[in-house]
């Protein structure tokens, strides 16, 4: 089984960064793509980013494209994602997810973590 724990999460002003990352364990890292997703209030969970299993391939929601950076550590068993720019529409709960094969598609991924809170004050 796979276990997912994400942290870095917090109140950040508008045009601030923050780093998240997440830590798995249970299985081998890097038999798995990664992903990231957001879920804001009312709303539906949102495709954020994509590693693949070595890190050379990724993928971005429109909305972060240029702002955002997923990067993966093998060795260390994480996926982090890198927030820059943020901005009040980026508020949400952001998730990480493992999967043998996927990318966009949440249905697609196997195993999630349980979330880390951000908020983008104006």
């Amino acid at each position: 089984q796979v276990q997912l724990v994400e942290s870095g999460g917090g109140l950040v002003q508008a045009g601030g960064s923050l780093r998240l990352s997440c830590v798995q364990s249970g299985r081998t890292f890097s038999n798995y793509v990664m992903g990231w997703f957001r879920q804001a209030p009312g709303k539906e969970r949102e495709f954020v980013a994509f590693v693949s299993l070595s890190g050379s391939s990724t993928d971005y929601g429109d909305s972060v494209k240029g702002r955002f950076t997923i990067s993966r550590d093998n060795a260390k068993n994480t996926v982090y994602l890198q927030m820059n720019s943020l901005k009040p529409e980026d508020t949400a709960v952001y998730y990480c997810a493992a999967a043998t094969w996927a990318v966009r598609n949440p249905n697609n991924y196997n195993y999630w973590g349980q979330g880390t809170q951000v908020t983008v004050s104006s």
